[in-house]
């Protein structure tokens, strides 16, 4: 997802929206990963991201980040043809150096999201950047 969102704002892309619909929970990497998608919006200063048809797990769990004042939230069912392009992305394996690089710029993204998320992710970030061999 990362890497769709990164070739769409590459191509002037500016609103994205993350049909949760078949998302029954999800973990840190993939929350922080939204997170890196709207902090990338914020600092070109246009577009925005929408996260749609959020059970009430999904939707408390992007609370309790404080990724709500990132992105908008709507657990209202949205018809996704009503967007002007749908793309369903397809997951492919990457190797794990890339993984770990992902989850890393993904926990990252949540602690530059909300301070208070330092505390909760802490051990993840020092874990991830050891395995990178990555220093502070």
């Amino acid at each position: 997802m990362k890497e769709f969102a990164k070739e769409m704002v590459n191509r002037g892309h500016r609103e994205f929206v993350v049909d949760l619909k078949h998302c029954p929970v999800m973990d840190s990497t993939f929350m922080g990963t939204l997170a890196g998608m709207a902090l990338r919006l914020r600092e070109l200063g246009q577009g925005h991201l929408h996260v749609v048809n959020l059970n009430e797990r999904n939707s408390d769990l992007l609370r309790n980040l404080g990724l709500d004042q990132l992105f908008s939230m709507d657990a209202l069912p949205v018809d996704a043809t009503d967007t002007e392009a749908t793309e369903e992305i397809s997951s492919e394996k990457s190797d794990r150096l890339e993984q770990a690089e992902t989850m890393l710029e993904a926990h990252e993204a949540l602690v530059e999201a909300s301070p208070e998320n330092v505390t909760k992710f802490k051990d993840v970030l020092d874990y991830l950047k050891q395995d990178l061999n990555v220093s502070d």
